[in-house]
């Protein structure tokens, strides 16, 4: 059986660190589950990784997209399944980091999801109630049919809150509940969740926005701007839209970074709650001694796939 680690947890918890360090441990290489870092000329407002702070380990699925293009679970399943046989064959552990955790289950569990067709009609009605009641209206027609989803989703995913919507009117069931699902996973796998006591977690969130505004994340938005990306799923993202409302006029600078805080913070919150209810992680608590910790996630690795 093909092995398999994944690393999940809120976002500013620690997870590309924690990856690099397993794969120079196990021989590894690196799948980056966040949906976000797969555009190239997104980097500052994604947190992607650096080439110094990958220190020589293989990262895939990196700069792979234009920010015109769509990324969907069912295409990051196939590029990663397929890097998790590549990554085996050569004898290496591949190892996801970061991630939502539809991608991720996607993944582990080997969704299908070619089951439920489309409803173009009802894909328009839906981006129509976008246009003139807002992206927070839409994410709430989700509570009470498919909470999952919502509390999942950040409000600004529209592409995929609608998705969720019409697989549940096609269906009757949420994406979670659709039949057929696996519950057993192919791979060998090791998930390790990370958290962080919340106070310094929020802090660490805060002072995450105010280096990527010190390192240009409002030059990196305005680029995309006046480059004609307005409407497209990339730039729908936390760290973007908020940019793009300050760019509009609609908020003011310290405005729009405060409220880029407070989503992400709010995101984090939504993650960490998801992730404990919906994946049977093995939970590590980053608060302390960090070297301690990569220590004992080594050997929790070690004893999981060795």
């Amino acid at each position: 059986m093909m092995k398999l680690i994944v690393i999940a947890g809120p976002t500013a918890v620690g997870k590309t660190d924690t990856g690099i360090s397993l794969a120079k441990a196990f021989n590894g290489e690196v799948i980056s589950g966040d949906s976000m870092q797969v555009y190239k000329g997104m980097d500052i407002g994604t947190a992607k990784v650096t080439p110094e702070e990958m220190d020589g380990i293989p990262h895939h699925l990196i700069d792979i997209k234009d920010p015109r293009d769509s990324f969907s679970a069912a295409e990051f399943q196939e590029r990663a399944r397929q890097l998790i046989e590549e990554i085996n064959n050569k004898g290496k552990l591949p190892i996801i980091v970061g991630g939502t955790g539809l991608y991720l289950n996607a993944v582990i569990f080997d969704y299908d999801f070619s089951e439920t067709e489309g409803d173009p009609e009802y894909r328009k009605e839906m981006e129509e109630f976008t246009r003139q009641h807002g992206a927070e209206a839409l994410h709430n027609k989700l509570k009470s049919i498919d909470p999952d989803s919502y509390g999942q989703l950040h409000p600004n995913n529209v592409r995929r809150i609608i998705r969720a919507l019409e697989v549940y009117k096609l269906t009757g069931k949420t994406i979670a509940e659709r039949p057929g699902q696996p519950d057993k996973s192919p791979y060998d796998t090791a998930l390790i969740g990370l958290t962080m006591e919340r106070e310094l977690l929020y802090e660490r969130i805060n002072k995450r926005v105010d280096l990527m505004v010190d390192q240009g994340l409002i030059e990196e938005a305005e680029r995309l701007y006046h480059a004609g990306i307005k409407d497209c799923q990339s730039v729908q993202a936390i760290g973007y839209k908020e940019i793009y409302e300050f760019l509009e006029g609609r908020l003011s600078r310290e405005d729009a970074i405060e409220l880029l805080k407070r989503n992400s913070r709010r995101y984090a919150k939504r993650q960490l709650t998801w992730f404990r209810n919906k994946m049977d992680l093995t939970w590590f608590d980053m608060t302390g001694d960090r070297e301690k910790k990569l220590k004992e996630i080594h050997q929790f690795v070690k004893e999981s796939c060795y």
